[in-house]
């Protein structure tokens, strides 16, 4: 029984690393096409959005870092991500949380004030354009 439970434990941890191997270029890839619209996006020749990093995304790279003054290696490292805007899915997905909670209770207080001011019928301004009630540009 010992025997069984050590060769299941190894082969438990076995696949669990070639689990985390094989999403580990999975999560490369996507680093690389984040990178390349980064650099697209600050104005640099990036002529595809394929998940290698090839030459030209290398040299694009490399040009970048360059002129924001940083260590010319053409490797994307922590201040070159910085340089570019790039933020890691935790604090992008921990954003939205934190700026939600702050802004849920005025929301909720000025749920009642907006309302009254929609039950109120607006005044019409004199120079305002009247539409006719063909309706004229709706598709439905």
């Amino acid at each position: 029984m010992k025997k069984a439970t050590s060769r299941l434990g190894r082969l438990t941890a076995a696949a669990g690393l070639a689990v985390t191997l094989g999403f580990a270029p999975a999560a490369f890839a996507d680093e690389i096409v984040a990178l390349k619209n980064a650099l697209y996006g600050a104005g640099y020749d990036i002529t595809n959005v394929s998940p290698q990093m090839d030459d030209s995304t290398r040299s694009a790279l490399t040009r970048f870092q360059q002129d924001n003054g940083l260590q010319a290696t053409g490797i994307l490292d922590d201040p070159t991500k910085e340089a570019l805007g790039m933020i890691s899915v935790q604090v992008a997905a921990s954003a939205p949380a934190q700026s939600t909670g702050t802004n849920s209770a005025p929301a909720q207080e000025s749920a009642p004030s907006a309302a009254a001011e929609t039950s109120a019928p607006e005044p019409e301004q004199d120079d305002a354009i009247e539409e006719d009630d063909d309706g004229g540009w709706s598709l439905w």
